[in-house]
């Protein structure tokens, strides 16, 4: 059984790749952490030269990710919610699966699951359920294609502003969007994937119940 884990997250090292290393952790199997940052994958053409080769014509990583996803009997994706809504890069890189869709269905019966980064993870009267539709994004691609969800981690994370220099004093500065005209950087602080306990522990049963699901 093999497991693929893929972050849309182009930042080193950041809250998506660690929530998502955790869930790998938790399935407990051997597992490949894919960054898209690392490959060159840009939207699907929609000009349907893969329907009878599987193979994508553009000339770019996308054949290589379509092996490894065809490989995988479970895909864990990791994205984060600029503008309340699935990364660009997490995006595309669902898009251009569209290969394996044709006649065999290379994706249906595999296991599925999405981590999402978000400022806003919470339901709010005053602002978009921007991790919800990030996940919701996920999950109906993978109900699309066929695959068995699993589930969803929802992972609260930073707003840019936080390392921009200028998030105390902008006018569109996401901390006063988020919590209020008086915020700042410091008393906001920064939400890390390590100091949510709730968030890890939610993150081991997601792998747990992922190992469960399997049939080996």
């Amino acid at each position: 059984m093999k497991v693929l884990g893929v972050s849309g997250s182009p930042i080193k090292n950041s809250n998506s790749d660690r929530a998502l290393q955790a869930v790998l952790d938790a399935i407990g199997l051997e597992s490949e952490f894919i960054k898209l940052s690392d490959y060159t994958v840009g939207p699907c053409n929609a000009c349907l030269g893969c329907v009878t080769t599987n193979r994508c014509v553009i000339k770019d990583d996308g054949n290589t990710l379509c092996d490894k996803v065809k490989e995988a009997d479970v895909l864990v994706v990791s994205g984060f919610t600029p503008y309340s809504t699935l990364d660009s890069r997490t995006k595309a890189f669902m898009e251009r699966l569209y290969p394996l869709r044709h006649n065999n269905g290379y994706l249906a019966g595999k296991l599925g699951a999405a981590v999402i980064t978000s400022c806003v993870t919470a339901p709010s009267e005053m602002l978009p359920p921007a991790a919800q539709l990030g996940a919701n994004a996920i999950h109906y691609f993978m109900m699309e294609e066929g695959m068995n969800f699993v589930g969803s981690l929802l992972v609260h994370g930073n707003v840019p502003c936080v390392k921009c220099g200028n998030g105390d004093v902008c006018q569109m500065s996401g901390f006063k969007m988020l919590y209020g005209a008086e915020a700042t950087v410091d008393s906001v602080g920064i939400h890390a994937f390590e100091n949510q306990l709730e968030i890890i522990q939610q993150a081991k049963d997601l792998g747990k119940k992922l190992r469960e699901s399997l049939v080996f």
